[in-house]
């Protein structure tokens, strides 16, 4: 079950991103979410704002996903180009537990059934979500820049 995600679930949540950082830094991508992100008060912030979601099973959480309408401050301006100028989604902040097989893919699903187009980036050394990114039939677009000025592998996806 995809549910808005609640402040109870605050505690679980952190640990689903320490365990996805810990895997990320074990797959090559010790630099992507660094030490503690997302952080908590944003975190706070994603449900507060209604956006943060998580996939539910038996009452423990296997995914959590930042989804939300566009236009994305950080996707205003890329080097390449998005398949399409209209009106968007972003997905943001996804992570699944390790042992929560095709949980990442049902949260994508569940996105993809709520839009027509969406929007995503990573970093350039996390070359799971891009294999996983692109296996989901999302194509890659250029570089975007964070607020910080990090650059990002954006991607697209169009329902056909």
């Amino acid at each position: 079950m995809i549910r808005p995600a609640t402040l109870h679930d605050l505690p679980a949540l952190l640990d689903l991103f320490a365990e996805a950082r810990r895997f990320m830094a074990a797959s090559g991508n010790p630099n992507q979410w660094g030490d503690g992100y997302p952080s908590s008060d944003l975190l706070r912030a994603d449900i507060a704002a209604g956006c943060s979601y998580v996939l539910e099973e038996q009452r423990e959480i296997l995914a959590s996903f930042y989804f939300a309408p566009g236009p994305d401050a950080t996707y205003a301006v890329i080097d390449g180009a998005w398949h399409t100028d209209g009106t968007y989604c972003v997905i943001h902040r996804i992570a699944s537990a390790t042992h929560g097989k095709g949980a990442a893919a049902r949260c994508v699903a569940w996105c993809k059934a709520r839009a027509d187009v969406l929007r995503i980036d990573t970093h350039h050394d996390n070359r799971v979500m891009q294999r996983f990114l692109q296996k989901q039939g999302f194509v890659p677009c250029g570089t975007i820049h964070l607020e910080n000025g990090a650059p990002r592998l954006a991607f697209d996806w169009q329902k056909n």
